[in-house]
């Protein structure tokens, strides 16, 4: 089993920052990936960016450039770094841990954390 915590969310000012931490604890496989996600309330959950164990990304549209995904593997952490922030980001953003290999892999979701961005 994998549990993941989120941190870090809260109230920011539009054009503040925030950055998001998610702690992974468990049986934790060599070949993951570790995204970010959000979903406001009424709609889809909405893909950010992920990041493999040897430090690759990728993101969903639009989200490069003021969202950037890193980790320590050390510590089996991952970040969500958020700048420029606008208030139509406000919403809880959760954590999402795969491992892919054996497949077909495992996904494990946190609790989320909530950051509302006021105008």
């Amino acid at each position: 089993q994998v549990q993941l915590v989120e941190s870090g969310g809260g109230l920011v000012q539009a054009g503040g920052a925030l950055r998001l931490s998610c702690v992974v604890s468990g049986v934790i496989l060599p070949k993951n990936a570790m995204g970010w996600w959000r979903q406001v309330p009424g709609n889809e959950r909405e893909f950010i960016g992920a990041i493999v164990q040897n430090g690759l990304t990728n993101y969903g549209d639009s989200m490069e450039g003021r969202f950037t995904v890193s980790r320590d593997n050390a510590k089996n952490t991952a970040y969500l770094q958020m700048n420029s922030l606008k208030p139509e980001d406000t919403a809880v953003y959760y954590c999402r841990y795969s491992d892919y290999d054996p497949p077909p892999g495992k996904d494990y979701w946190g609790k989320g954390t909530l950051v509302t961005v006021s105008s």
